[in-house]
């Protein structure tokens, strides 16, 4: 079992959904747990929660409001983070938001939008955390998703940037190992998180039938999907077993990932 014990981990989008159960999980195994997040109401919820989590009242829960996909900010606020909290051990990098459309619907504002929170923002705190946690290594986790190696209807913004963070930490795991830094990426698959409800809200009805092809999972199960997967130190961590499919499906068999969606969208448009 990994040793967390007194260990520091910050958790960016730790106030909701799967950063909030990777927290508790964290706080579970004696980790120092400091949550990132755009709304302070939601933040101060989730570390009450954390809170009890803890083995013991020694360990530290603290959070702090930030918006991921403003460099400048992020520069800031980890400044002080570090100064107050230390140097952390993990890095779990789980802030992100996606607005299916179609293609056609979907303009510059909601791609630059969508590629700063996603993408950008895991670069961000990467870029300001990284240089410090080579002093003493650790582990960095980004969460992408299913749709980082799978191209999916009505999800053109979100592939684009869910693949970026894919592609991003395969090479900075590449040059972060000598430096005693471990980088894996979460690819999760629709999840039950506030998050997936926001997404119903505008999905094509072709998205939403493929989607319903897949079982639903829960933040708890990805979360400990997580955890395993920094124990084993797995470069790319899948959460369970239709997302596991998927993934060598779409690895030795493209071609029959693609025929299968195409058929369903065929059968809702007609």
């Amino acid at each position: 079992m990994l040793n967390l014990n007194h260990k520091i981990a910050y958790i960016f989008g730790g106030s909701s959904g799967i950063g909030l159960a990777t927290a508790e999980r964290l706080a579970r195994r004696g980790a120092h747990i400091f949550i990132f997040a755009r709304t302070r109401e939601r933040l101060a919820r989730a570390a009450k929660q954390i809170s009890g989590q803890r083995l013991s009242d020694q360990q530290k829960i603290d959070y702090m409001q930030l918006d991921v996909s403003i460099e400048t900010e992020v520069q800031k606020v980890v400044a002080t983070a570090v100064d107050r909290f230390g140097v952390p051990d993990v890095l779990v990098n789980c802030a992100g938001r996606n607005y299916p459309y179609r293609f056609f619907d979907i303009g510059p504002a909601q791609l630059d939008e969508t590629m700063k929170i996603n993408f950008y923002g895991v670069w961000n705190t990467t870029r300001a955390l990284a240089p410090l946690m080579q002093t003493k290594g650790g582990h960095i986790v980004n969460v992408s998703s299913i749709a980082g190696f799978v191209g999916v209807y009505g999800f053109t913004d979100c592939c684009a940037s869910k693949f970026a963070i894919v592609g991003f930490s395969e090479a900075l795991r590449s040059e972060l190992k000598p430096l005693g830094i471990k980088v894996s990426v979460l690819c999760p698959p629709d999840t039950d998180t506030p998050g997936f409800e926001i997404e119903n809200q505008t999905k094509p009805e072709e998205t939403k039938a493929i989607s319903a092809k897949a079982k639903l999972m829960q933040p708890d199960a990805v979360a400990d999907a997580l955890i395993k997967g920094i124990e084993k130190d797995k470069p790319i961590i899948i959460p369970g077993f239709d997302g596991k499919l998927t993934f060598w499906a779409k690895r030795y068999f493209p071609w029959v990932v693609e025929f299968i969606m195409d058929r369903t969208i065929r059968k809702i448009q007609k």
